[in-house]
């Protein structure tokens, strides 16, 4: 007996085929017809496993959402120095990024045009008003630059961070190794804005 397509989709494939539509056509720009064609099953199988296409996106940055929001309960988050934490934090961020490859680029381009939309885009300013006030007691503690916003410091850290999406391609030829980029956001980040 074989297997129809509809059997071997689970909902997690399903997701990562929605994710890749998404990136390449924007989220408004997808129809379920487009999912449809790129998972190769029908509209009806794939109503099978969500109830449309924002159930599909919830799914998806909710998914980036909890990779960025976990490092902030990990231990290295919130132990030792300020500066400590931060660099912990933006090390962590990065390497999210990088496994979460898909999700967090869909995440990060998002425009609050749907309910889920919104959402994602509030609990994103939430994680970056909860590293702004490491990066502040960082200040504080003496450890990093005064003459620097804090705000706008924690800016440009994440427009550091999240420009990883445009270029890095894991696997392609000549690709720069994870844990290499990782170091080199690290080392920039941090010899830029010590004291």
């Amino acid at each position: 007996m074989t297997m129809s397509k509809r059997d071997t989709y689970t909902p997690d494939s399903l997701l990562a085929v929605a994710v890749q539509v998404f990136n390449q056509r924007g989220y408004d720009g997808t129809s379920m017809e487009d999912l449809s064609k790129a998972a190769g099953i029908s509209k009806s199988s794939i109503y099978h496993h969500v109830r449309g296409k924002e159930e599909l996106l919830n799914r998806a940055v909710g998914r980036a959402l909890d990779g960025l929001f976990g490092i902030l309960e990990e231990p290295g988050a919130h132990e030792g120095r300020a500066i400590e934490q931060l660099e912990y934090i933006t090390r962590r961020m990065t390497q999210v990024l990088m496994a979460e490859l898909p999700y967090v680029t869909l995440l990060l381009r998002v425009r609050g045009n749907t309910q889920t939309e919104r959402w994602a885009m509030e609990r994103r300013r939430e994680f970056d008003q909860r590293v702004s006030e490491v990066l502040k007691a960082a200040v504080a503690e003496g450890d990093l630059r005064a003459d620097i916003e804090p705000r706008l410091a924690t800016r440009l850290l994440f427009g550091m961070v999240n420009s990883v999406v445009e270029w890095y391609r894991p696997g392609a030829r000549g690709a720069v190794d994870g844990e290499q980029v990782v170091d080199a956001v690290a080392r920039l980040a941090f010899h830029g804005l010590c004291t």
